[in-house]
């Protein structure tokens, strides 16, 4: 399912942030090629979900036997088995399925190799003769009969999938080592898809739920509104386009129009939607966030780039709805506990101001994003920001005419600076 390789590659990520081991980059590096590979729409959106059958066999697209696996690598197979751990007897009904035994610390000093080149003479490390037998492995398993695809393209799942292409485009270089996340892969899949969604998913400026083949449904739920615009504002912390910013906060207000319980929070169905005998209000934590826990985030991250208090406002009603909830099963409320930690003020606010592409001005981006920081927005522009920039921005000024920072709380800003060392402490404070 699209949206648990989502949520999953996000927690990936930030372990990776947490903890500095290359194991959790690694799973979300190859969680994010495959959906690339195996669940992209040629228009940019993302496929719901592939069966796990194919000629009426689970598996059989995915797993190997060990003759097939050393039919194909042939010289390389002992490295292989021993990387998965690999018998005979295999691990699943008899067959093979991919689990990887032993790191690549091991796998060195096993075959007498290095764990990555450090010059152009040496022979191949770890990494690379993993890849070439994984590029062989694919490349057999391409001839075999495919599962069937859910080609459905869902704007909530999307939405959810954009936000981890987003964070990803801007932590984690990609294969050419791009310095810039701009040149990223993951970035281009994450423009694609947000462009998508704001064309093929919003005929005529109306938001729906779901594409397929040229053809959108009538209904839309408040999922799709809340991780949609989500997913705009990751999408905006990476490039800083007006355009993803303005199209959140758009979309917000639609949301809020047609979905808000003047009791608190956010019914699931639209004001203008079927006529139903009870609206639902889904509030609890499932296999995907509910689209209130999803919305309230969304108003907390909004008013911090806006300084509007009716987000905010909206937000601190929407948590009432789930207090008691949340305390006696928190299991179940946990994308609601998060948006309940910074809508207590523990939500820092980050303005840089300079000339995009400057050196000082890319060095002050770099040290925001080198650590993992979840309670923190980010908002930049070249100076002076456009006037449809977020508020974040406004009525900000240059230390020496050079790209400047400002670290807020509440739109209550530390001292500006220009002084990596001390943009670093004010982040930590």
């Amino acid at each position: 399912m699209l949206y648990d390789n989502a949520l999953l590659i996000r927690a990936y990520l930030h372990a990776w942030q947490i903890t500095k081991d290359p194991a959790f980059k690694q799973v979300a590096e190859e969680t994010l090629d495959f959906i690339m590979r195996e669940m992209t729409h040629a228009q940019g959106g993302f496929y719901s979900s592939l069966d796990a059958d194919s000629e009426g066999e689970e598996g059989k697209f995915y797993v190997w036997t060990l003759d097939e696996i050393r039919e194909n690598l042939k010289e390389d197979s002992a490295f292989f088995e021993a990387a998965y751990g690999i018998t005979t007897d295999g691990n699943w009904e008899g067959k093979i399925v991919l689990h990887r035994a032993e790191d690549d610390t091991t796998l060195a000093a096993r075959f007498q190799l290095d764990i990555e080149p450090l010059d152009q003479t040496q022979g191949r490390p770890v990494s690379v003769k993993l890849a070439e037998s994984h590029s062989k492995l694919y490349s057999a398993r391409a001839v075999r009969i495919r599962p069937a695809t859910d080609d459905k393209i869902l704007t909530a799942w999307n939405g959810l999938i954009l936000t981890a292409f987003a964070e990803a485009a801007r932590i984690i270089p990609d294969k050419a080592q791009q310095a810039n996340p701009l040149q990223n892969e993951y970035y281009k899949a994450a423009t694609r898809n947000a462009e998508f969604m704001l064309s093929a998913l919003r005929p005529n400026g109306k938001l729906c739920r779901a594409w397929r083949d040229g053809t959108t449904s009538k209904v839309v739920f408040l999922e799709d509104y809340a991780a949609l615009i989500l997913g705009l504002l990751e999408l905006y912390q990476t490039d800083f386009d007006n355009n993803w910013f303005t199209s959140a906060h758009e979309l917000m207000d639609e949301m809020i129009e047609k979905f808000r319980d003047p009791k608190g929070g956010f019914f699931d169905t639209p004001h203008d939607g079927e006529t139903l005998l009870i609206r639902p209000k889904d509030i609890s934590d499932n296999a995907t966030p509910s689209g209130n826990a999803l919305a309230c985030e969304a108003l907390i991250k909004l008013a911090a780039y806006t300084d509007d208090g009716k987000y905010r406002d909206l937000a601190e009603q929407a948590l009432t709805i789930m207090s008691n909830s949340a305390l006696q099963y928190p299991l179940g409320f946990a994308r609601w506990l998060s948006a309940a930690e910074n809508a207590q003020g523990n939500i820092k606010q980050v303005a840089v101001l300079g000339e995009a592409g400057e050196e000082m001005f890319e060095h002050m981006l770099k040290i925001i994003r080198a650590e993992y920081r979840p309670g923190v927005v980010v908002a930049a522009s070249s100076y002076p920001p456009p006037k449809d920039a977020p508020v974040l921005l406004m009525d900000r000024v240059l230390i020496n005419g050079k790209a400047t920072a400002y670290v807020c709380e509440g739109f209550v800003c530390k001292y500006p600076t220009n002084d990596p060392k001390t943009l670093i402490t004010q982040l930590s404070a």
